[in-house]
């Protein structure tokens, strides 16, 4: 498998109890203002631990490029069963992985920046000291999170890996914010989207139409993952004749083979990139990556350094 990005995040959004993803802060539910905040600090891919509201959970994303994953037994599931699903799938694909729970949806994307320019296996954020969200994991402690079966569910996991965890200082007060706390949500509304400001750079490659943008790229990603365009489809809320649709389109324009259909068909059995797909996958990627780190630099010196956007 390939390591898509040097960071992926998870979004716990499953409890039918405890989660509310749809819960509206300003103008748009608190999954999609966490959404755009990793976009922001340049997380991919995206998975959200689904369950509660999940059909609505999709119908609001399913244009944003994320994956996800269910969680069956939603009605009193702990936090931990969403981080272990999480970690799972993204095992070997990722470096490190960002975790949140969906109720947390107040940081911002420069915290998440500092925390990802920090060293350490497990890097937690404090505001005056004290704890808050989100988490960020390193693929080295993933096999003993996994491992965990303590009572203490994630925190039990974080206490057992005392020795590796380091606690970063950061001035974001909304690491520390929960939709529980109704004042301090209000309070950090107007400062939250200012933060949410950003260059919103789209990248695709169109002839006469656009044949490749941030679905496609999630599809190919997701049928050399799993081997299957119906599975792929599934993971990202997309109709299995839309996909067609797109994969015919994207062959057509680049005038090369990128699915090998000779193990797909009606029978199943594995449907795979070819290997010009995949190193056109793998040459995108790290395309799209310099293109990043290139807007986020000139919009900051050209547009924050001059003071003409705060």
């Amino acid at each position: 498998m390939i390591e898509i990005n040097r960071t992926g995040g998870v979004i716990g959004a499953a409890s039918k109890k405890d989660a509310m993803p749809l819960f509206q802060v300003g103008t748009i539910p608190i999954i999609k203002r966490i959404v755009i905040t990793f976009q922001q600090a340049g997380i991919f891919p995206i998975v959200i631990i689904t369950g509660t509201q999940e059909e609505e959970v999709k119908y609001q994303l399913s244009g944003y490029g994320v994956i996800f994953l269910k969680l069956e037994d939603c009605e009193q599931p702990k936090l931990f069963e969403s981080v272990k699903i999480g970690l799972h799938y993204l095992e070997g694909k990722c470096g490190r992985v960002m975790f949140t729970p969906v109720n947390a949806p107040m940081y911002t994307a420069d915290t998440l920046a500092s925390m990802l320019s920090m060293e350490g296996e497990i890097i937690t954020p404090c505001h005056e000291g004290i704890p808050g969200h989100p988490i960020l994991l390193s693929q080295s402690v993933f096999p003993r999170i996994l491992a965990y079966r303590g009572e203490e569910g994630l925190r039990g996991a974080m206490e057992s890996l005392t020795d590796r965890r380091v606690f970063a200082d950061v001035p974001d007060p909304g690491i520390l914010c929960t939709i529980h706390d109704s004042r301090e949500l209000e309070r950090r509304l107007s400062e939250h989207n200012r933060a949410l400001l950003h260059p919103f750079v789209q990248l695709g490659l169109q002839k006469e139409h656009t044949f490749f943008n941030t679905r496609v790229k999630l599809l190919l990603y997701l049928i050399h993952d799993t081997h299957s365009v119906r599975g792929a489809c599934a993971q990202m809320a997309l109709s299995y004749s839309k996909a067609w649709d797109m994969l015919n389109k994207l062959e057509q324009e680049t005038g090369f083979p990128v699915v090998d259909r000779r193990h797909g068909g009606s029978r199943g059995g594995k449907t795979c990139l070819t290997p010009k797909g995949l190193e056109f996958l793998r040459t995108w990627l790290a395309f799209e990556d310099h293109m990043f780190q290139h807007a986020q630099k000139e919009f900051t010196c050209l547009f924050r350094d001059s003071g003409l956007l705060s």
